[in-house]
């Protein structure tokens, strides 16, 4: 555990799902220290290189450190060996990280990642982590990390569709990411007050990775928040 006195914000949830042609992650914004929001607008994934992005769950500060670090390691690679790292290469390399860390972890500061990428040949993949560094590639075609995980993947086995258009799979996002702010007070729903959405990011063969925009997200996060004002309870 980490000193008493010693409290790091910590952020979750993260989502991800395969939909018609590739693979998108998203997550709330909220990052909480103990019983207090410490941020509103904290942003949990990012981008690693043109065919893979990640996001995060758990202490901020460690994470968003080992994920700068990844992205950049990811982009020295390419420089020095004239190609591309393979996605299982990263995966792997993100894994060696994890092992590294592992003593941090033991102490309180877990930080862990979620991974999607585009394989021209496997389509759309999902990668999570233990704190040991231990990988399990997702079959089901979602998952889902942080403190509002078990809420997100609940909503994500009813809503999700592998054959959705990428619409229909950020509605899904974010349907899920609503389910786990309902049950979850460490996760944040969209806040139409202060225009924050989640933020998402979609890899397909034909664009690459690509941050959704903030006015997407917004109508999307609009609508979501209109059907779920008709109906509350589902």
């Amino acid at each position: 555990m980490a000193p008493a006195e010693l409290v790091v914000p910590h952020g979750t949830t993260i989502v991800a799902l395969s939909f018609r042609g590739g693979v998108l992650i998203a997550g709330d914004r909220r990052a909480t220290a103990e019983n207090v929001i410490a941020q509103r607008d904290l942003e949990k994934v990012v981008i690693i290189d043109d065919t893979t992005a990640a996001g995060f769950a758990g202490a901020v500060g460690p994470a968003v450190q080992m994920l700068r670090l990844f992205a950049l390691e990811v982009e020295h690679y390419e420089k020095v060996e004239g190609t591309p790292i393979s996605f299982p290469g990263k995966v792997n390399r993100l894994s060696a990280v994890l092992r590294e860390n592992l003593e941090a972890a033991q102490q309180g500061f877990v930080a862990l990642p979620l991974v999607v990428g585009f394989d021209p040949e496997r389509g759309g993949r999902i990668v999570s982590f233990d704190v040991s560094g231990n990988i399990a590639e997702q079959g089901a075609g979602y998952k889902s990390i942080g403190s509002g995980s078990p809420y997100a993947e609940a909503a994500l086995k009813k809503r999700h569709d592998p054959d959705a258009d990428l619409a229909g799979a950020i509605r899904a996002a974010v349907e899920a990411l609503w389910d786990a702010a309902d049950e979850d007070t460490a996760t944040g729903g969209p806040d139409l007050v202060r225009g924050i959405y989640p933020l998402v990011v979609s890899v397909t063969a034909a664009e690459g990775t690509v941050r959704r925009p903030d006015e997407e997200i917004a109508a999307i996060a609009h609508d979501v928040v209109r059907d779920r004002a008709a109906n509350p309870g589902g």
